[in-house]
């Protein structure tokens, strides 16, 4: 599961495309289809994403939709992404896989 700079979760929802990189200069790679977006998995240049408080809460949100959390699990996750946007160091997928590894 890949989280886009444009907030969205991407799964299922993309495009084939040929990008330069250092292992060769037509390497094909994926895209995002909602914003156009291209993924660069060979020379790590994914974009990280760093929300505010509030951005973060709904992207939460909509992971924990996707994990299938109940109530309690819910809040719990919830907690546990405040307590490390605090720290204020990870990106928000680094956040939300750490937070619902603490689950």
């Amino acid at each position: 599961m890949i989280l886009c700079e444009c907030g969205e979760f991407i799964r299922g929802e993309t495009f084939k495309d040929y990008i330069c990189t250092s292992a060769n200069p037509s390497t094909a790679t994926v895209g995002h289809e909602k914003c156009g977006l291209l993924f660069d998995f060979i020379d790590d240049k994914i974009p990280k994403k760093y929300s505010s408080k509030k951005e973060l809460k709904s992207i939460a949100i909509k992971f924990a939709e996707i994990k299938n959390l109940d109530q309690s699990a819910l809040e719990q996750f919830l907690i546990e992404v405040d307590r490390l946007k605090t720290l204020g160091t990870l990106s928000d997928y680094d956040l939300l896989m750490n937070a619902f590894g603490r689950l």
